[in-house]
């Protein structure tokens, strides 16, 4: 191939690349390349023109060995971090000497696997915690407390507690499996909304009795009809109201507000407004970008306490994902915190 075809090639590419002549000088350089490594590089030599270790050490392996050569490199861009897979490779054979060098953008998918790791340590950690204790329960039944009758009830007691966390964290996890295997289908059943939000304060009344507070749903008569998943939107609200009679239940009411449906610009369409409202502690500001997050907790042990898994809000999202709505956080330290969700209606 000779030169002036491969440059003529590369500019049709849509990852930046470049390529190094026999001289070795850069001789050729996509647009995609120049916004990246900048217009300076054409004509000099690919040692002085680059700065990159990786893309140099590709290169180098590349002329030595007339063979492809593969390399990585992290740069930052923007205030992120960016990471690139670069791939050398010799043009015609290995005595012409030219490589042919491309870029290519993997940090979705270094993301990704980072994500996933990170996914498996906090799994492992929230698991692990309750079982340990189990065993300790389990060792000390077999022991010290074979005998001893009140003992062995508060012992078991606390298993079955370690149990159900468990239990509950198996069951966020599998319903947050389900949620992020669908969330690209959109529900098009019509579901009155109404009547979710009555059925999720009926099947939260004896906690919220439990907890001293109110739970109190205002809204004007009237049907709204979002397309949704039923038992998606029953979660929705159920975890929103959870939250807020675990995390806020110090103000003694929490209200259910649905704002008749209006325009919203960011959904570009007539959207209803659920809020969730509580007058407890409130939120730091801080944590309020990240509580969404999987695992994720303002107050990790008072979460393990009233028996959170930290799942819950990401649940929620990934939910309001796939109603194709969105959600916002606002809280205020000693006044309270309100979840807002936008839902498009029929």
């Amino acid at each position: 191939m000779s030169e002036a075809v491969a440059i003529a090639l590369i500019e049709a590419l849509p990852i930046p690349a470049f390529l190094v002549a026999p001289s070795a000088r850069v001789t050729g350089i996509n647009a995609a390349a120049r916004a990246h490594l900048g217009e300076a590089m054409l004509g000099r030599h690919y040692v002085t023109a680059l700065r990159q270790p990786g893309i140099l050490d590709a290169i180098e392996r590349s002329v030595e060995t007339g063979r492809p050569a593969e390399a990585t490199y992290t740069t930052s861009l923007g205030g992120t971090e960016a990471r690139y897979r670069v791939l050398a490779a010799p043009l015609g054979s290995a005595a012409d000497g030219a490589v042919l060098v491309t870029l290519e953008d993997v940090t979705p998918l270094h993301a990704a696997g980072l994500m996933r790791r990170d996914f498996v340590a906090n799994v492992s950690h929230e698991l692990r915690t309750p079982l340990t204790a189990l065993i300790g329960f389990i060792e000390t039944l077999k022991g010290p407390a074979a005998k001893d009758p009140a003992a062995s009830s508060r012992f078991l007691d606390l298993m079955q507690k370690e149990a159900l966390r468990m239990n509950r964290l198996v069951g966020d996890l599998l319903s947050l499996s389900r949620v992020e295997s669908n969330e690209r289908q959109r529900p098009s059943d019509a579901v009155p909304l109404l009547p979710v939000l009555r059925a999720s304060i009926s099947s939260l009344a004896a906690l919220a009795k439990q907890a001293q507070v109110t739970v109190e749903l205002v809204a004007e008569p009237g049907e709204i009809l979002v397309p949704g998943d039923e038992d998606q939107l029953r979660q929705v609200v159920n975890n929103l109201l959870e939250n807020a009679l675990k995390y806020g239940a110090s103000g003694g009411i929490i209200w259910l507000r649905v704002l008749p449906p209006a325009h919203d610009p960011i959904l570009r369409g007539r959207a209803v407004r659920l809020l969730v409202e509580d007058r407890g502690g409130g939120i730091d500001p801080i944590h309020l970008p990240r509580l969404t997050e999987r695992f994720y907790r303002v107050d990790e042990h008072r979460s393990r306490e009233m028996g959170g898994t930290g799942l819950g809000l990401a649940i929620v999202k990934h939910i309001v994902n796939r109603h194709r709505g969105r959600m916002e956080i606002d809280s205020e330290i000693g006044k309270g915190t309100t979840f807002t969700v936008y839902l498009p209606v029929l």
